[in-house]
């Protein structure tokens, strides 16, 4: 008898070229999404590349400044190139039950189309509701903070996760370009924020929701996921 295939993973993406109103260009921050592609594939799974509106995914031309061998294999891939960058799925072409876990990569750009996307949220709750796992990492939290598990009752309340700080923001410089800050509008939804030093690797497990602080911590949110799906 042939073994059971592993369920996929859902990685989503933003579809924001730029801040705002500015002409400042953002996206997605490559490495966000390559590195942790990377762990959860040589683990076994496969992964599916999901945005907002589908299609054209753009990258926050800063993040190509923190590449290395790895996140460029990645991205100079033909795979990726078109199912991630040029022909990202639509949230109407993603079957929930076709997956362990969704992972919100980061990239300023997602503060802008994530919190209100209502699809978005319909998939994230449907996976959580059937054990899969909600995981996220950097400007990513802005995916969960809206999706509810009842009416009016929000998946991260009382729950412990992390996310990219305001003190990560004044050190970017865009404090004042982003229209909310991470820590307060997780907490309005009745999270506990935890964080630690701007820049260094934190990852924060809380039952079925995985979170990684910022850019760096995108290893360990893939890791922390890998651990939990083989157990």
């Amino acid at each position: 008898m042939q073994p059971k295939p592993l369920k996929k993973i859902l990685i989503v993406l933003t579809n924001t070229i730029r801040y705002g109103q500015t002409t400042d260009p953002t996206g997605l921050w490559l490495g966000e999404a390559t590195e942790f592609a990377l762990i959860v594939q040589r683990a076994g799974y496969q992964v599916d590349y999901v945005s907002p509106q589908g299609g054209f995914v753009p990258l926050d031309p800063r993040s190509l400044k923190y590449t290395d061998k790895e996140i460029m294999s990645v991205y100079e891939s033909a795979d990726f190139q078109r199912r991630a960058l040029t022909h990202s799925l639509s949230p109407q072409q993603v079957k929930s039950a076709d997956y362990a876990a969704i992972y919100y990569a980061g990239g300023h750009g997602v503060m802008w189309d994530f919190p209100n996307n209502v699809p978005l949220q319909t998939i994230a709750a449907t996976i959580y509701a059937h054990g899969g796992y909600v995981t996220a990492v950097c400007h990513g939290i802005a995916g969960l903070l809206n999706i509810q598990t009842s009416p009016g009752h929000y998946l991260i309340a009382n729950h412990r996760v992390t996310g990219f700080t305001k003190a990560e923001e004044i050190l970017a410089g865009k404090q004042s370009v982003v229209p909310f800050f991470n820590q307060a509008a997780a907490e309005a939804r009745g999270a506990t924020f935890l964080k630690k030093r701007a820049y260094k690797e934190y990852a924060v497990q809380d039952e079925r929701l995985i979170t990684g602080q910022n850019p760096f911590s995108a290893k360990a949110v893939a890791q922390q996921l890998v651990q939990n799906l083989h157990k």
